[in-house]
């Protein structure tokens, strides 16, 4: 199991921050932008996704769920349409979870989908971004983070994760 990218956004969109983890085949890499352009099919009773090419995703990838329904057809198990923003979507290679904070900042995490323990594993970015990104005095919002603590604390946050795949009360 792995984690493999890390992307904050900013409230206007713009990506602030990228951490590639996981080294996949370079065919298999993946570059996102916010807010994703999502491009929905159905062949032969299963959902089909195509993104852009600027993207690097391959067409072709299937959506098991999105924010944690299973997809039917055109239809969620819910009997819903659509849904008010991606929280989760569940592919065959990668489950891609996304947390929004009250701000508007947004952490993306790509993982493996058999990967436990997501959730707090962003609530737990939001912290580490409060603690040494917000309170570091020379970073300005909405710009990029260059900040050497936070970088060393979210990969061993990324570390932690992968190996308990569980982030506990204090940890």
């Amino acid at each position: 199991m792995a984690i493999f990218s890390v992307y904050v956004v900013n409230k206007a969109g713009g990506l602030i921050y990228q951490l590639d983890s996981y080294a996949p085949r370079a065919e298999a890499e993946k570059t996102f932008s916010y807010p994703l352009d999502l491009l929905l099919k159905l062949h032969d009773e299963r959902v089909l996704v195509a993104f852009g090419q600027r993207d690097g995703i391959r067409v072709g990838h299937a959506v098991l769920a999105i924010n944690g329904m299973d997809v039917n057809g055109k239809y969620t198990a819910d009997g819903k349409e659509g849904s008010s923003g991606i929280e989760i979507l569940e592919t065959d290679t990668f489950k891609l979870h996304c947390f929004q904070t009250l701000t508007g900042i947004k952490f993306v995490v790509l993982a493996d989908p058999r990967q436990a323990g997501i959730d707090s594993l962003l609530r737990k970015i939001y912290e580490i971004y409060s603690d040494f990104a917000l309170k570091n005095p020379f970073y300005s919002l909405e710009m990029p983070i260059r900040c050497e603590l936070f970088d060393q604390n979210l990969k061993l946050a990324l570390e932690v994760a992968e190996k308990a795949g569980t982030f506990g009360p204090g940890s």
